[in-house]
């Protein structure tokens, strides 16, 4: 069997915190509204409006499970270079 491969579009932290400031602080009328001005799906958008309303910094995630997008970039960056210590260590 073959396998269907999908292409994603990697969108960068930047575009993402302006994408959702443009719902939080600019005021579309919606969020379909701004998605569809960006090019973008609206699922993505919500996904990106959503990580950027959660508080940041170690108190909060303590108390509320989640990251804003920034945070999630950050762990990201983080474990990629972290991955190749645990193998050094390992051998």
């Amino acid at each position: 069997m073959s396998e269907i491969k999908h292409n994603r579009l990697k969108y960068s932290l930047e575009f993402k915190q302006d994408a959702a400031r443009l719902v939080l602080e600019k005021g579309y009328n919606s969020q379909q509204q701004a998605a569809a001005h960006l090019g973008i799906s609206l699922s993505a958008l919500r996904r990106w409006v959503r990580a950027e309303r959660k508080p940041s910094g170690i108190e909060s995630i303590a108390k509320k499970p989640g990251l804003s997008l920034a945070d999630q970039s950050e762990l990201l960056r983080l474990c990629k270079e972290n991955e190749p210590l645990r193998m050094e260590r390992e051998y």
